[in-house]
């Protein structure tokens, strides 16, 4: 028998679209086991701590995010890779409740399958920092001020892939140049692209 926790509630109360698939991915995820928490604003559910599976909805579709998805075996070809970017996790989307009781099962196989991942320890080969592209106009401020290279440095490295990513997604070289600086002071401050 599964426990839902009511901090959770609210989510699935104030959904106005995919309230029933939502609740039908709820009671999917539960019943394979897991503990429900509420991180990032959604439902999430893990198992001795470890994210598993979240539940989130958005404007075209609802969706499961697996958190190690790309470690996944994916025997029905049914997970996406957001974007290029997105390195360990994967979706299963959704527009129906009709699509998600008739994968009910494997679904629940999936999770299945993720909580045994957890189990094994095995863990995303994450690209490192330096296999980022970095923006030409980012670069010629780190050779040029010493203490923004050294900032920039001390920051995580999801924190420096943050930027890295944010500064060489513009087009336009003028569209670099206004982002990092913008963003030099927030560098220094040790902090990352959205804190």
């Amino acid at each position: 028998m599964y426990s839902m926790n009511p901090k959770v509630d609210f989510y699935f109360n104030k959904a106005k679209k995919w309230q029933e698939e939502l609740e039908q991915l709820r009671l999917i995820a539960l019943d394979c086991g897991l503990d429900e928490e509420l991180k990032w604003g959604c439902p999430c559910y893990t198992f001795q701590k470890s994210n598993i599976v979240l539940i989130h909805a958005f404007k075209e579709y609802c969706a499961f995010l697996f958190f190690k998805g790309a470690l996944l075996n994916d025997a029905e070809g049914i997970m996406i890779q957001q974007t290029e970017n997105v390195q360990a996790a994967r979706q299963i989307r959704f527009t129906s409740l009709r699509e998600i009781m008739e994968m009910t099962s494997t679904l629940k196989a999936y999770i299945h399958e993720a909580i045994e991942v957890e189990k094994a320890g095995l863990k995303v080969e994450l690209k490192t920092t330096t296999e980022f592209k970095m923006a030409e106009e980012f670069q010629y401020k780190l050779d040029k001020i010493p203490a923004l290279k050294a900032a920039f440095e001390a920051l995580t490295p999801g924190r420096q892939r943050g930027y890295l990513l944010y500064f060489s997604s513009a087009k336009q070289s003028k569209t670099r140049e206004e982002r990092v600086e913008k963003f030099i002071p927030q560098i220094l401050d040790g902090k990352g692209l959205d804190d």
